[in-house]
């Protein structure tokens, strides 16, 4: 098993634990949420989960390749699409593929995100930037346009399931109170690198070795053994994105179940598709544009599409 936080005496860990690479994560009560970044993440409240097993590393392309390997599983990029569900689409676009990522010539209006991500057809988990492309060099790096339902067909077949927010956010501070990032409070300096997200002028210049995922593990764990959990790629949850609200208080959820908080689509609400939230920020998130790559971030993820920056990592209840 990876390194990381003791197992109380007693806690064996199962079978499933120790294939998958799963750390042990102490249960508590925490403090969820900022008040001083985005609104979404607003208003910070206390929340307690159980102890739980999280994967100490996001899961990787060779893991997925595995899976699919041995049950012939079909991601949503790589299926037909039905135009009925698409009106007004572009005939053009009506094949299997997903959202890539492409650096632009020079800045832009950072208020445009068209301007470098682009539906491609033929991209997915095997052809991470379309036709053409391969993994073959990227074995180690986190699987990505992989779809909600693509992140949970692997945990079942696994054994294993989606974290819930509550339970990411609380392995990401590794045990710490009110810290900023994974490592703590101060942000990272010069020299001394601790994340993948995005060094240079975004979206149009990165700095050498950056722009890209990156081989997992590649930064320090934090205190609970965990890496990745700053940048390389967003992580998919199980619970549905809504905002908080005050009424979220101490010490509420309990480990919610993925849809404690239902999502319902109404005329009134602006997600027409579902949207689960996502946590952990990725390689675009830069300073100037989307400093998400810390624990309190959070987004909505349409339900439907993968994105060549969205993966996921596993997690267990603590009885197996």
């Amino acid at each position: 098993m990876p390194v990381g936080t003791s197992v109380p005496v007693g806690v064996v860990a199962p079978p499933r634990a120790s294939q998958h690479g799963l750390v042990w994560i102490p249960g508590g009560e925490f403090t969820m949420g900022s008040d001083t970044n985005y609104p979404e993440e607003a208003p910070a409240h206390r929340v307690r989960v159980d102890a739980f097993w999280l994967g100490a590393r996001p899961v990787t392309n060779l893991e997925f390749s595995r899976f699919v390997m041995r049950t012939h599983y079909t991601t949503v990029a790589e299926r037909a699409l039905d135009p009925a569900h698409f009106p007004g689409a572009p005939p053009e676009n009506l094949v299997p593929g997903s959202m890539v990522f492409t650096g632009t010539a020079g800045p832009v209006d950072l208020r445009h995100l068209s301007q470098w991500w682009a539906w491609t057809p033929g991209a997915n988990w095997r052809r991470p930037f379309g036709s053409g492309s391969t993994i073959a060099d990227r074995r180690d790096h986190p699987v990505v346009h992989v779809a909600h339902e693509d992140a949970v067909a692997y945990t079942t077949w696994a054994g294993l399931r989606l974290p819930t927010e509550a339970e990411w956010e609380r392995a990401a501070r590794g045990g710490r109170a009110h810290q900023d990032f994974t490592w703590g409070d101060e942000p990272e300096t010069a020299g001394r690198p601790l994340a993948n997200y995005w060094h240079g002028d975004f979206p149009w210049r990165a700095d050498s070795g950056y722009g890209s995922t990156t081989p997992v593990g590649s930064f320090v764990g934090n205190d609970f053994g965990l890496s990745d959990m700053a940048g390389n790629v967003w992580e998919w949850t199980d619970d549905w994105f809504t905002n908080f609200t005050p009424d979220d208080g101490c010490c509420s959820p309990v480990n919610p179940a993925g849809g404690s908080r239902e999502h319902s689509v109404t005329d009134a609400d602006p997600f027409l598709v579902p949207r689960k939230v996502i946590k952990g920020g990725s390689f675009l998130c830069a300073d100037s544009y989307c400093r998400r790559y810390r624990p309190s971030a959070r987004r909505p993820q349409m339900i439907d599409t993968g994105m060549s920056h969205v993966g996921f990592r596993c997690a267990l209840s603590a009885q197996g």
